[in-house]
């Protein structure tokens, strides 16, 4: 089959389009805001034109967005901003009142500070309580110090190892409290403790909303064997996420066009994910919806393909370590059998066109992850997010050395201005080589990874954090 031809300048257009969309939207396109709305309708109408019948799937989800940074104030000075962290899903105001130390001398270790009812016997009804890491969830001792009647909540770090900087964590869910929750570093903590009375004040929108995920696939090939191709269509909310993930988006959005009509072997179904940047929520609520209500339809997913920031200032051209090669389990999850064969099929792609290739870990934190944990064979390309980059793999990829790979990760910055054209063009190029590779044939997939892996020289192992969803473990830590 001809290899898919992609108009030059499609996918930039594309990405154009997003970049106007945030502009005209508060500057970002997450889930649950208009800028991720007119993302989306851009996307079904771009669909609908290629003559598509795209579907949408409605989803609710937690939201929350930290307007202005929260602040820490007593006697007239304030906390140093890098000693103060919103609680994700914090209550929000502006609460001036005593302080009141739980259960805490502020010495370093992990005790039960706040983790117990009786921990607030006597609590001063109306002040902020000051806790200390350790012994239960943020949200139990939020929840606990409100039961008590606490109108702010301030949580430092425990000051062990590796514990002395700020507490950057989570409440779980909107709703459940209320009242404005911090995290402080250790050193901020203990500063508090002879203080009388203290300003604690979060700007932030905490709640339930509403978003989508856009799912299409071709009319032609066997369903039984459905090859998934997706991107996360939502930035976070300080930026526009023109990298991450307008990249991947807008490449498998072009790809999409370009392979309207065809006939393939295999049936081709493409998503946008929404609210990825929440914690994979599009994905796992499609996967569970399939587990739950078409088990049929999920086992006949042969392999999901999955493009998240493809487009870095500073790339590498990272393919995930599907074969376990390069990265231990400390680092990667457990790669359903048939990934090796994925990961094998685009460095035969890059070699194939005389360009190096490396690794990146087969973590499960980006949408690829909800499908591994149900066995499906996944997949994808990625060209680096905060992460720094070697003179090793400048060498083999061009860009500079000692510099991260995305210095707009995550932040305002994340713009049109924020995308390498060729290496965008690059990895679109060899998304679209491997998607058609597999919509023709998936074979035996293990024996096709093996075949290729005869004809590719080995590929750079490169320590990359793709810096996305948390994983389970991750997910834990910032609760706790």
């Amino acid at each position: 089959m001809s290899p898919v031809a992609i108009p030059p300048g499609q996918v930039m257009r594309h990405l154009e389009v997003f970049q106007a969309v945030a502009h005209a939207n508060d500057g970002n396109r997450a889930s649950g805001t208009p800028g991720y709305r007119g993302s989306m309708d851009y996307v079904l109408g771009r669909l609908r034109a290629a003559g598509y019948a795209p579907q949408v799937q409605d989803f609710s989800f937690p939201f929350f967005r930290e307007v202005r940074p929260a602040t820490v104030g007593a006697g007239g000075t304030q906390l140093a901003a890098e000693d103060v962290a919103v609680m994700t899903y914090s209550g929000s105001g502006t609460v001036t009142a005593p302080v009141q130390a739980v259960n805490t001398t502020g010495e370093p270790g992990a005790g039960t500070s706040g983790c117990a009812a009786e921990d607030f016997a006597g609590f001063p009804e109306g002040s902020v309580a000051l806790l200390q890491r350790g012994g239960c969830s943020f949200a139990d001792k939020a929840a606990a110090a409100q039961a008590a009647g606490a109108s702010a909540v301030l949580i430092f770090n425990t000051g062990l190892p590796g514990e002395e900087g700020v507490v950057a964590g989570t409440l779980g869910a909107p709703g459940a409290v209320t009242v404005p929750v911090v995290g402080l570093s250790h050193a901020a903590g203990r500063a508090l403790l002879g203080v009388d009375e203290v300003t604690v004040t979060v700007d932030a929108v905490s709640e339930q909303r509403e978003t989508s995920n856009v799912l299409v696939e071709t009319g032609t090939g066997n369903p039984e064997r459905t090859v998934m191709v997706g991107a996360h269509l939502d930035s976070v909310p300080e930026g526009a996420g023109i990298n991450d993930n307008g990249s991947g988006s807008a490449a498998i959005l072009a790809v999409a066009e370009a392979l309207a009509g065809t006939v393939t072997e295999n049936r081709l179904r493409f998503a946008w994910w929404g609210a990825e940047e929440f914690g994979l929520l599009g994905s796992r609520h499609y996967v569970a919806d399939l587990k739950a209500n078409d088990p049929a339809a999920l086992a006949a997913v042969a392999l999901y393909l999955n493009f998240d920031m493809i487009g870095s200032p500073n790339y590498g051209r990272f393919v995930y370590d599907g074969d376990g090669s390069a990265f231990g389990p400390e680092v990667s999850a457990e790669a359903p059998e048939g990934s090796a064969a994925i990961e094998a099929a685009f460095h035969a792609h890059f070699g194939s066109v005389g360009l190096a290739s490396g690794e990146t870990e087969f973590s499960g934190r980006s949408d690829y992850g909800p499908f591994i944990a149900e066995g499906v064979p996944a997949g994808g390309l990625f060209t680096g997010a905060e992460g720094i980059k070697t003179a090793e793999q400048a060498a083999l990829f061009g860009g500079r050395a000692g510099v991260g790979y995305d210095f707009c990760y995550h932040a305002p910055c994340d713009d049109l201005s924020n995308i390498d054209v060729q290496g965008l063009d690059e990895m679109t190029d060899a998304a679209a080589a491997v998607i058609l590779r597999f919509a023709t044939s998936t074979g035996d997939i293990e024996e096709v990874g093996r075949q290729l892996r005869t004809a590719v020289a080995p590929a750079l192992p490169v320590t990359v954090d793709q810096g996305h969803g948390p994983s389970n473990a991750a997910e834990e830590k910032r609760s706790r």
